[in-house]
């Protein structure tokens, strides 16, 4: 018989015992009963007073148990970043959110990107409509013709890499538009998940201000908020002492994908980076004006390839209801998923932060239920 997954917590938890408890037994039980290697979880009160983390799973190579601070790949939990830098952009009028995306990027990149019907719409997308989802443009991780999709690389534990280059050949050759670039003028819009609009945000930021999106990502965030162990595949931590990253898993398989990571401009972090990043992102503490932070959630649109989803300006909303938390009121959490299974959300109506990972090459769907369950524990 299997033993149960060995838990470590932080040891400077802080919750009622029940909390403790409650919060301990799901860990466990998301590792043991989903065949997971292991898993990552930190729930924090909004003013920090009450906190606890903690990490479930076997002893890895050095014979250590996984801590509940290690660093992990955050995948798309990275767009939070990106969509962060953006807005300072947009702040300090290095770039306008409503103008279009031909206006700061060479017509190499951006010519016949979204042909639709026989009409090149690209001139008509803008930079909102890239950060909310609302461009039409294909995910160039998802389907493409001739081949396996990227979605399909990573679920199978396939490492490979490609370029900037390389997305948007695929983008013109191999993938068509979904919708034309929507009417932002309207109460609501057609959104469609596309991470090749994000890896045109980071082109627009490098080239508005003239810096690359690493040196953009240490001046104007890591350094300002003291996030040293927070950094991008290929480089090196701030701080010289922070572990080793945990791998990724296919179930219990351990699979190898640097250059997969490396490629997607996704970041490594910690639960508490990640939860100080957030705070700042909440507080307005990283822009100069109260209304830009405003600006992530002033839309709600439905996604199309995630239903569960709305999204804002990279920002996800999920909507905890009755059904999925039948002993509470339904609630809002406010952040942003990876497709590895990592999760970065707020909780307004509790004020609290939620933040983990399963480091899963198929655990798209599994934040969600678990950050209810944490919302559960807590409010019981």
């Amino acid at each position: 018989m299997t033993p149960p997954p060995a838990v470590t917590h932080a040891h400077d938890n802080r919750v009622p015992a029940r909390v403790d408890t409650q919060l301990t037994d799901l860990l466990r039980n998301l590792v043991a009963r989903r065949d997971l290697h292991h898993a990552n979880l930190a729930v924090i009160s909004g003013d920090g007073r009450r906190r606890w983390s903690a990490a479930a799973g076997p002893a890895g190579a050095d014979g250590h148990p996984p801590h509940p601070d290690t660093p992990f790949f955050i995948a798309s939990v990275t767009k939070r970043f990106i969509i962060t830098l953006v807005l300072q952009a947009h702040e300090r009028g290095e770039l306008e959110l409503d103008a279009p995306i031909t206006s700061y990027l060479p017509e190499r990149v951006t010519a016949g990107l979204h042909v639709l019907g026989g009409t090149d719409h690209t001139p008509a997308i803008t930079v909102r409509h890239l950060a909310s989802h609302t461009s039409g443009l294909p995910d160039h991780f998802e389907k493409r013709r001739g081949g396996p999709s990227l979605y399909e690389h990573l679920t199978a534990g396939q490492d490979l890499s490609w370029t900037f280059e390389d997305t948007l050949r695929t983008t013109r050759e191999r993938q068509r538009p979904h919708f034309e670039p929507q009417d932002l003028s309207a109460t609501r819009q057609k959104a469609r998940y596309s991470d090749t609009g994000f890896q045109l945000l980071i082109r627009i930021v490098e080239t508005t201000t003239g810096r690359p999106f690493t040196d953009l990502l240490t001046a104007r965030i890591l350094d300002p908020l003291g996030l040293t162990r927070t950094w991008l595949p290929g480089h090196r931590p701030p701080d010289p002492t922070t572990a080793t990253p945990s791998p990724l898993y296919t179930r219990q398989r351990r699979v190898e994908l640097s250059s997969l990571i490396e490629s997607s401009n996704d970041l490594f972090s910690t639960p508490g980076d990640l939860v100080a990043f957030q705070r700042a992102l909440l507080d307005g503490a990283l822009f100069d004006e109260t209304r830009t932070a405003e600006l992530l959630t002033e839309r709600r649109n439905r996604l199309r390839n995630i239903p569960i989803l709305r999204y804002g300006l990279g920002t996800m909303f999920f909507r905890v209801s009755r059904l999925m938390s039948p002993r509470h009121r339904p609630v809002t959490l406010v952040g942003h998923s990876g497709a590895t299974g990592t999760w970065l959300f707020h909780c307004p109506e509790a004020d609290l932060h939620v933040v983990g990972t399963v480091d899963q090459t198929r655990g798209q769907a599994l934040p969600f239920r678990l950050m209810a369950r944490c919302l559960d524990a807590w409010r019981t």
